[in-house]
């Protein structure tokens, strides 16, 4: 049975951490859901690991609907979350028919970033049965690059109110992307939805990370991420051993391959030997 948001507003209740992790592809989603991760998300990190853009700002509905759809064939019961990308909740009716294309490519639910400003668009998709998680502090689609959010105080209260607001429009959870973790602490005891945090400490109701970052398969490197394996190490390791076993005749054996009948294979050359003379 699908993973249901009662599950995530229960674990709140119940201080059950909510692990959070992107997926962009088929074989991640399943892992991930054979790890027993409570959500996937499909994030528009996408764009610069693994499309190759240089922002994810460039990563289209297009790019996202493709990849949703990969990802739920692999994802199971797992619960699956959908960025909105950059310039998709430009007005109510364009969120809501964007948040639709997602929730009809596979995704439970759609991510929504962007501070006050955007309460009405979130509350629009939500009154018409599309389940929102919104998404404050740093944000990637607008940000020109990395940095803490939320240090003074006039910064601190615009978050606290942008996250009252995005709860009170119906958000079902919320982001809190590199804002310091005290400040974290208070906007999840404040908040009655979970808080995701990306960079902001422990006092968050779950935590997200992305796939690549977090298993060393990406050059990227930030403060907040954990190495929890060196993928490209393991992967270049059996690639250079693939091309070694390839080029000295080790690889493929006869156990790699298969055979036909003699009685078919002089068949088959009698037919080339007679064709050549044709």
């Amino acid at each position: 049975m699908k993973v249901s948001l009662e599950k995530f507003i229960d674990s709140k209740k119940t201080n059950k951490i909510i692990s959070m992790v992107t997926a962009y592809d088929f074989p991640a989603a399943r892992i991930l859901n054979e790890c027993g991760v409570d959500i996937v998300l499909v994030g528009d990190s996408l764009g610069p690991v693994v499309l190759g853009y240089e922002q994810t700002s460039q990563v289209t509905m297009q790019d996202m609907i493709h990849h949703v759809k990969a990802v739920s064939r692999g994802a199971g019961q797992t619960f699956v979350l959908a960025d909105m990308p950059f310039a998709s909740i430009d007005t109510n009716e364009s969120a809501y028919d964007n948040a639709k294309a997602l929730i009809d490519a596979g995704a439970d639910a759609v991510k929504m970033e962007g501070g006050i400003s955007i309460a009405p668009m979130v509350k629009f998709v939500v009154d018409r049965a599309i389940a929102v998680c919104a998404h404050i502090g740093y944000m990637p689609q607008t940000a020109a690059r990395p940095g803490l959010v939320g240090k003074t105080f006039e910064e601190a209260k615009q978050l606290v109110e942008a996250a009252l607001a995005l709860q009170n429009a119906g958000a079902s959870m919320i982001v809190l992307e590199l804002i310091p973790q005290n400040l974290a602490k208070e906007i999840s005891v404040l908040l009655t939805i979970p808080t995701i945090g990306i960079g902001a400490g422990v006092h968050c109701n779950g935590q997200v990370q992305v796939f690549h970052d977090m298993l060393g398969l990406s050059p990227r490197t930030f403060k907040h991420v954990k190495n929890y394996g060196n993928g490209n190490a393991v992967f270049g390791r059996a690639i250079s051993n693939y091309i070694s076993e390839v080029q000295t005749n080790q690889f493929p054996t006869i156990a790699n391959a298969s055979t036909m009948s003699e009685d078919i294979l002089l068949q088959i050359k009698d037919w080339i030997h007679a064709r050549k003379q044709m």
